[in-house]
């Protein structure tokens, strides 16, 4: 309309320099059809935009790309974890090694150790087999060889404050291929084991953890993997969910709370951030779902001197809030008590409550618990093919009591049935309330 004007102000015979500034005579027709042809596109323009605005606010809204579960929105005040992706988030190491200070060289292991064990004989507290005579309890004695528990080696992407074997980033100890071809030497003449139960520090990060996977599944064994989550977020660990998935690894994962707050005091910062989110690509390949077969067990261990609460109100607690706030799934849950052992010790002493805590597992020892001790069934084997009859004992360089004391020295796991387990004051914490699953 606004040229049309102009045409018919303007003429073919312009006059705007003229003092009247008078309009020329123009055929009717010429402004009526430029009108037309000019101010039609504009009302058509005009109409479809109008009709594009209607059909928009009556139409239900576009759902966003999602998981293939849907995610209940976090309540307020909970972190948002919705952009954490394995590799896309870059690596925890270097937060880890800021969390844990200037330590510009790893500690002396064996002098830290001869300070913890001398720390803990100074509180005088019972020997543990004759607590187990005086309670009406089993000996502590193997039964048949049912576990291997192996620690793959120490290298970690965290450095947590209960940690027992006092895995870091730092830590270097890690298996040979040598020694894993020999321990699946001795797996194929040991028909007794039913699982290999794989721990570390953290064992994806382990260059033999795969190969072991692979080639223990395929000899008919149960598979676990003690995993700490965030691993999974690590650069190169893209593919981890899927891989465990494919070998039906049961996934025995370690987290402390469900609230943020609790679970960066014991394990650090952007963890518990990484661990939602790799808890979510578990559950998208299976892991934990009503009706898998693919086992998502979670482990919670207190966050102070404390025994945990009952397991079966805890598990329904964690389960309740990880689905409402994060829409994450699980098997069940475990509960671990924290033992008396190297870093904890450390951290009790510093906190003033290392002889309380331990005369506290003391006190609440109970012979159920003592009779099912992990011990009974399990022998424990370290990176470098030394025997152990649990993980506690290997982080303590406390020996099993049989002649064989690697795996070139075994003929077979069953071999050591029958035999006694090597026990210390650091084994009540298995058999405190209601023991460690």
């Amino acid at each position: 309309f606004f040229f049309a004007l102009l045409v018919w102000w303007c003429g073919p015979t312009p006059r705007l320099l003229s003092r009247d500034m008078q309009p020329p005579s123009m055929p009717k027709w010429v402004v009526v059809t430029s009108t037309v042809v000019l101010a039609v596109p504009f009302m058509l323009y005009f109409v479809n935009s109008q009709r594009s605005k209607m059909l928009q606010a009556s139409s239900p809204p576009k759902p966003q790309a999602a998981r293939s579960k849907k995610t209940p929105a976090p309540r307020s005040g909970v972190i948002d974890i919705e952009d954490l992706r394995p590799g896309s988030c870059g690596s925890l190491i270097p937060e880890t090694l800021a969390d844990m200070g200037a330590q510009a060289t790893p500690k002396d292991r064996k002098a830290e150790l001869r300070a913890s064990k001398r720390s803990i004989e100074k509180l005088g507290l019972p020997s543990f087999k004759a607590t187990l005579k005086e309670k009406g309890a089993l000996p502590a004695n193997r039964g048949p060889v049912r576990t291997i528990c192996l620690n793959i080696g120490l290298t970690c992407n965290q450095a947590c404050t209960h940690c027992h074997v006092e895995s870091s980033p730092k830590s270097t100890e890690s298996m040979s291929s040598t020694v894993a071809n020999r321990l699946l030497e001795v797996l194929k003449v040991s028909p007794g084991v039913e699982l290999l139960d794989i721990t570390g520090g953290a064992p994806e990060m382990h260059k033999e953890f795969r190969p072991l996977v692979e080639a223990a599944t395929k000899m008919g064994l149960k598979v676990q993997d003690r995993c700490n989550l965030t691993v999974m977020m690590e650069p190169g660990q893209e593919d981890l969910a899927e891989f465990l998935a494919k070998h039906k690894v049961t996934v025995v994962a370690s987290l402390p709370c469900y609230a943020p707050d609790n679970v960066k005091k014991q394990r650090g910062a952007k963890v518990f951030e990484r661990s939602i989110a790799a808890l979510r690509e578990l559950n998208d390949v299976g892991y934990g779902m009503p009706g898998s077969d693919l086992k998502l067990i979670l482990v919670y261990n207190p966050a102070g001197p404390f025994l945990p609460p009952a397991q079966e109100k805890l598990e329904k607690a964690y389960k309740e809030r990880l689905m409402e706030d994060f829409g994450v799934s699980f098997s069940n849950l475990y509960t671990m008590t924290n033992m008396p052992i190297k870093r904890y010790v450390d951290f009790l002493k510093k906190e003033g409550q290392l002889e309380s805590y331990c005369n506290m597992l003391v006190e609440n020892f109970n012979p159920e618990a003592a009779n099912v001790m992990m011990c009974r069934g399990t022998v424990g084997v370290r990176w470098d093919g030394a025997l152990f009859d649990c993980d506690f004992n290997l982080a303590l360089e406390l020996p099993h009591l049989g002649s064989a004391k690697t795996l070139f020295e075994l003929d077979s796991f069953d071999s050591l049935t029958d035999k006694p387990i090597a026990t210390g004051p650091h084994c009540y914490g298995c058999t405190a309330g209601a023991g460690s699953s």
